[in-house]
């Protein structure tokens, strides 16, 4: 999550089918939550055409980071995910167009169908009958129940119960049928539902304890690949399941090999060790040589992720707005994307990503402007004193920055940023450490005075950030949530409730339009660039699709296979 690393008017929207009110109760409540447009790509990414009849061959999937946790409802990371899509289903997925996709349902529930009723408090959801889990067992509404359940679980330490919490009343009808009642609207469950993945009710409804089981080690799941072994420290094997529901896999297995260092990694895509490069994907610098290999395709996609300084909003300077205007105005962006990232990312002023239905155009543009960032800080009282170090009532306009160490481009980066503000009197300190530290306590309990990170601050294919910029979700003040920047807005919080309810596309379009005019307005964040991702895929390996409404794109592995 922390440590993660084309532009369309409203008139393009409106050419690529955003749905009116009515298309939109037909999609399900907050379906068209997730409509996007797809992030450019050096070579283009296609639905495949021509599987084979039976799967054949291997796929080696290089990841910089090692996955560990394999049990689909517990806290992980992106790497940890792209096990999970493989060995585990949700009930729908979204597709990167953002359309939702049934998957253990029969379909995405509607109004029309019956499965929503207009106020979006009964939901009911009819669920494949043809389902097994990889141990043969017959997977029934008792595993959905189960699931939901388990997350509300108290004692179970779980990845996320936002939306959740709200379902109460779980009732099964039937093994393929399954009811409950929403505690109030909540418009982003449908995508969260997307995310969510299923467990099954016969192998952990045995345990004492939710939080440890040999399944953690050896998960059971439904999904197109099912567990084959981990040499820790070094690879993952998945081998296909021939009972799928679904159509696929397309390979026999998928070999998922951890190369921590990104320059190896590249290296044995470069000479054809490696089949796909994953997560962190290719270095910025290697991407145009990268280009120019025989037998290779290159793909640049944009990612929901942000990168962007975090301050600590309850630390002493970070507090005053005009502060943080001026430290906004004194960063050259354009230097850090075009130096640092070789100009591929582009710039942003929102958390939410510029291919989303929900991005607001038109949002004041940042202007790399030292001298108005210095007349800022002088009307407001900040004076230079020795040193060229402005203050103001004791109080030095000094902090700290953190970032994960070892992370060459984000240090390179904090080099840019110190000079930058330095040349408007206010002086930064790196403060760095390694990520099991940075994005522990230091992280979540908000220690820090100012961290560059990348954050993806969408609820899957949902604008709705209550857990990042509600004033109940501030850990260091008791809130469940991870509003670590500790901003408090009670018309945020307006705007955030109002948003979660509503189910009219339009509405909600104008409700979270006013939040991020809000958010950009507070400079609750200073954003640098909008994530992106370079990935290399061997030739001839079809169906890789970047999907821009998840956290990684190997979610749709079932798809590929070797022409």
């Amino acid at each position: 999550m922390a440590d993660s690393t084309g532009k369309f008017g409203v008139g393009g929207l409106r050419h690529l089918g955003i749905p009116n009110r009515r298309q939109f109760f037909q999609l399900g409540a907050g379906a068209a939550a997730g409509w996007t447009l797809a992030g450019d790509a050096f070579a283009q990414s296609e639905r495949p055409t021509n599987p084979p009849d039976k799967p054949r061959g291997q796929v080696i999937a290089a990841l910089s980071q090692e996955p560990t946790v394999f049990h689909p409802l517990m806290p992980g990371i992106e790497v940890d995910q792209g096990i999970w899509w493989q060995v585990f289903s949700p009930l729908w997925f979204i597709e990167p167009d953002g359309k939702f996709v049934p998957d253990l349902a029969r379909e995405v529930p509607t109004v029309e169908n019956g499965g929503l009723s207009a106020d979006g408090l009964t939901w009911k959801i009819k669920l494949r009958s043809d389902v097994k889990w990889h141990d043969g067992t017959p997977f029934t509404a008792e595993d959905v129940k189960f699931s939901l359940d388990l997350i509300n679980n108290p004692d179970f330490r779980v990845r996320n119960r936002v939306g959740h919490n709200l379902v109460k009343d779980i009732k099964v009808v039937a093994p393929d049928e399954i009811h409950w009642r929403m505690e109030a609207p909540y418009s982003p469950y449908m995508s969260i539902l997307s995310l969510t993945f299923i467990v099954p009710k016969h192998i952990l409804e045995k345990l004492s304890d939710p939080n440890a089981s040999p399944f953690h080690n050896a998960p059971v799941g439904t999904g197109p690949f099912r567990w084959g072994e981990r040499v820790p420290g070094d690879h993952i094997q998945l081998n296909a399941h021939a009972g799928y529901h679904g159509k696929g896999p397309y390979v026999e297995r998928v070999v998922f090999k951890y190369i921590p260092d990104l320059t190896v990694l590249y290296t044995q895509f470069r000479t054809g060790q490696v089949d796909y490069t994953g997560l962190q994907g290719i270095l910025p610098n290697f991407v145009q040589e990268a280009k120019t290999l025989k037998g290779r395709k290159i793909f640049v996609s944009a990612t929901s992720s942000v990168e962007h300084v975090a301050p600590n909003l309850e630390f002493g300077p970070f507090a005053d707005r005009a502060v943080r205007e001026a430290l906004y105005l004194a960063i050259n962006k354009q230097a850090i994307i075009d130096a640092l990232n070789y100009g591929l990312p582009t710039q942003t002023e929102s958390f939410v990503p510029q291919q989303a239905w929900s991005f607001q155009q038109g949002l004041p543009q940042h202007k790399y402007d030292p001298a108005k960032a210095n007349a800022l800080l002088d009307a407001a009282g900040w004076t230079r004193g020795s040193g060229g170090i402005r203050e103001k009532g004791g109080v030095k306009l000094e902090f700290t920055n953190s970032t994960t160490s070892g992370n060459a481009v984000r240090e390179q980066t904090q080099q840019l940023l110190i000079q930058d503000w330095r040349a408007i009197g206010a002086a930064m300190r790196v403060n760095n450490m390694p990520a099991a530290v940075i994005w522990g306590d230091f992280w979540q309990q908000s220690k820090f005075n100012s961290v560059l990170v990348s954050v993806n601050f969408m609820l899957g294919s949902d604008p709705d950030v209550t857990p990042r910029f509600g004033s109940g979700a501030i850990p260091a003040k008791g809130g469940r949530g991870f509003n670590t920047y500790q901003y408090n807005s009670a018309e945020a919080d307006r705007l955030l409730a109002e948003g979660a309810k509503q189910f009219d596309l339009a509405q909600r379009k104008t409700t979270y339009g006013d939040l991020q005019k809000l958010i950009r307005n507070d400079l609750a964040i200073l954003p640098l660039f909008q994530g992106f991702i370079a990935e290399g895929v061997k030739e001839g390996l079809q169906g890789f699709r970047p999907n821009i409404n998840t956290s990684i794109n190997c979610w749709n592995i079932r798809e590929w296979y070797w022409a």
